[in-house]
């Protein structure tokens, strides 16, 4: 089975720019030269047949789970790459409610299960978020980079298209391998497990979502909640996303409080999502004076209910008469998306906005867009519910329609404030898998560390040369190191970075200093007059540095003396380990090398071994922590052995 090849298209300028909340999905079949658009039309309805029974009671946060028919061409399609396939596609906007991004993923995987013959792609703002939640369990080749047009739902599994059939797959070569090749493309059973552990509480976690409360809102927003239960949604989104100019709806009340003060408020039971609950509860809002009385704070059952109920009386309002005014203007996202469009092609041409230029550019856009049919669309889509929740308000209401009715009290609403026990076994299952995952990599990995750790990294202590603690420490005190301090002759933990213009200077520089020639050449060409030598200068100079250098030698044997006279009376002759105690079989690479301090009172020192005795004191009393001997010799390349005889 084969996909047509694909065709270079671009999405229209006038599609509004994805939000980071939103997850977008398409379905494709496998026949696509043999799919219609009324073949797409009864696969739709099919579908949502299928999810009807876990959707139907589910309050979303901001938008239902929704699928389009596609047919190509189409430029609005989220996927570019897609545009020219017949397919569903839809997108859902969770906002602060990841559930509802999640409760998408396991119905996805429902369509999948109940259509074997259909391919699901998804994505959100981080890409494939399903590879995120497999993290520990992916093959090391796939990355953001490399995962694209990849990954795929099919037949209740999760497919990964490999690296070694297609290294740059578009998405017709990766569908017709998933068809044709589908035992290649299951990803692994650690990825499955972790995706399907994910959505494994669903449905019951949709359901465990959903939070209901009793509250006292205005006979009016009681009728229009009676009729559309999910307008709740929107009611809380207009009032969680309230600004100055929604604000001043809200102080009228001009829609939903017709008679002001004396309007009676009513008891109602309103379902919502636990996200919804706590966006309403968290923030403060005070009551518009046009508002009806509410009870005393010292009912606070009742206050409680009244001041809810006011909330969201409040944003229906809002959002109401911000729909009706953008309609009659035709705006929305639409316009946004038009505007925007504008700005980024340089149309205001870098005017500030509200200057006089800017105003007349603005107003030249406006008359544009009203003159396009985006106009006419975003007007109708924008009425529509203006006009749906005027026809509910028509019909007749009255108080007493909702006084005698019993309601339900409201749910225990303490998972808001004691989720941290939960949070804690989140966090503590991460931590386990991270564990896993660390001792996994570690034990294929500890032969590759054997090879490549330094000369006395072997673990048995019978095989550590102490000498090559000398040797290194050596080899770090006789480097020469630059300005931005010491460094170590085996540095392994940083890569080489080699500035080949600043070595040829550096090198340049040195090579003028050493050469007497070039050096005195260029004093000469540097000087000026007032710089001029000449021979009689240069030979007092000569006999100034002979008579420096013999008082310098003169003042070391002076300084040496009275130092050894002051530690003669202290016992610090008795903490240095002495040449002749040394074991005559390890002094080979210590002793050639070693420096023995002579004088007229003290036993002659090895240098070399007194510095091993301290480093060995040194690490053995870190107790395996970290420590500088450690550090220091590791940054070296040298790792002792631990210590298996301590405490014994």
């Amino acid at each position: 089975m084969e996909f047509p090849s694909s065709s270079s298209s671009s999405s229209s300028i006038f599609s509004p720019r994805p939000s980071d909340d939103t997850v977008f999905y398409a379905i494709y079949p496998d026949s696509p030269t043999a799919t219609t658009t009324v073949t797409l039309q009864s696969l739709h309805l099919k579908i949502l047949e299928t999810l009807s029974p876990f959707t139907q009671d589910y309050i979303w946060q901001h938008q239902p789970f929704a699928l389009s028919v596609s047919t190509p061409p189409n430029p609005s399609c989220p996927c570019p790459s897609s545009s020219h396939l017949p397919h569903l596609h839809g997108h859902l906007r969770f906002g602060d409610n990841l559930d509802d991004e999640w409760f998408a993923v396991f119905l996805l995987f429902q369509i999948s299960q109940r259509f074997p013959s259909l391919s699901i792609r998804l994505w959100d703002s981080d890409g494939d978020f399903l590879l995120i939640e497999a993290a520990f369990h992916l093959p090391r080749w796939l990355n953001p980079d490399s995962a694209h047009h990849r990954l795929f739902l099919r037949d209740g599994s999760l497919h990964i298209v490999p690296r070694n059939r297609l290294p740059n797959p578009s998405l017709i070569d990766s569908l017709n391998f998933i068809v044709n090749s589908p035992h290649e493309s299951l990803a692994s059973d650690g990825i499955q497990r972790a995706v399907r552990k994910r959505i494994s509480n669903y449905p019951e976690q949709a359901r465990k979502n959903m939070h209901r409360v009793r509250v006292r809102v205005p006979v009016s927003v009681a009728q229009v909640l009676k009729h559309e239960p999910r307008l709740i949604s929107l009611a809380v989104e207009g009032f969680y996303d309230r600004d100055i100019d929604t604000m001043k709806f809200a102080s009228r009340m001009e829609r939903f409080v017709e008679r002001g003060k004396a309007e009676e408020l009513v008891c109602v039971s309103v379902k919502m999502s636990r996200a919804m609950y706590a966006q309403l509860v968290q923030q403060r809002f005070q009551a518009p004076k046009c508002y009806p009385g509410m009870p005393a704070r010292s009912e606070k059952e009742g206050f409680a209910e009244a001041e809810l109920g006011m909330k969201i009386a409040c944003g229906l309002e809002m959002m109401y008469q911000q729909r009706k005014r953008d309609g009659v203007e035709g705006k929305g996202s639409s316009w946004e998306a038009f505007r925007k469009s504008l700005e980024s092609s340089g149309y205001f041409q870098g005017m500030l906005p509200g200057s006089s230029e800017y105003q007349r550019l603005m107003q030249s856009a406006q008359e544009y867009y009203r003159n396009t049919s985006l106009h006419s669309k975003a007007s109708d889509l924008l009425n529509a519910l203006v006009r749906r929740i005027d026809e509910i308000l028509a019909l007749p209401h009255l108080v007493d329609d909702f006084k005698d009715q019993e309601v339900p009290p409201s749910d225990d609403d303490s998972w808001l404030y004691g989720g941290e026990e939960e949070l804690n076994s989140v966090l503590m299952e991460r931590q386990k898998e991270m564990e896993l995952y660390d001792l996994k990599h570690k034990k294929k990995g500890k032969a590759k560390e054997g090879q490549d750790a330094g000369p006395s990294s072997a673990s048995n202590a019978d095989e550590f040369d102490p000498g090559d603690i000398a040797k290194t420490m050596q080899a770090f005190v006789h480097k020469l190191s630059s300005y931005k301090g010491a460094e170590a002759p085996e540095d392994r933990n940083k890569e080489v970075d080699l500035d080949v213009d600043q070595f040829i200077k550096d090198m340049e520089s040195i090579m003028m200093h050493t050469d007497g020639e070039v050096a005195n050449s260029n004093i000469e060409e540097g000087s000026s007059s007032d710089l001029d030598f000449d021979d009689s200068d240069e030979s007092d100079i000569a006999e100034l540095d002979e008579d420096t250098e013999d008082g310098e030698e003169i003042f070391m044997r002076s300084y040496s003396d009275a130092m050894n006279e002051e530690l003669k009376t202290t016992t610090l002759q008795k903490s240095f380990v002495r040449a002749n105690e040394q074991i005559p079989k390890k002094d080979q690479g210590t002793s050639n090398a070693s420096e023995h301090i002579v004088d007229e009172d003290f036993s002659p020192v090895d240098v070399d071994v007194n510095l091993v005795k301290s480093l060995l004191d040194s690490f053995s009393s870190q107790q395996g922590l970290p420590g500088p001997a450690s550090n220091l010799l590791g940054l070296m390349g040298v790792q002792l052995p631990q210590d298996g005889k301590k405490g014994k």
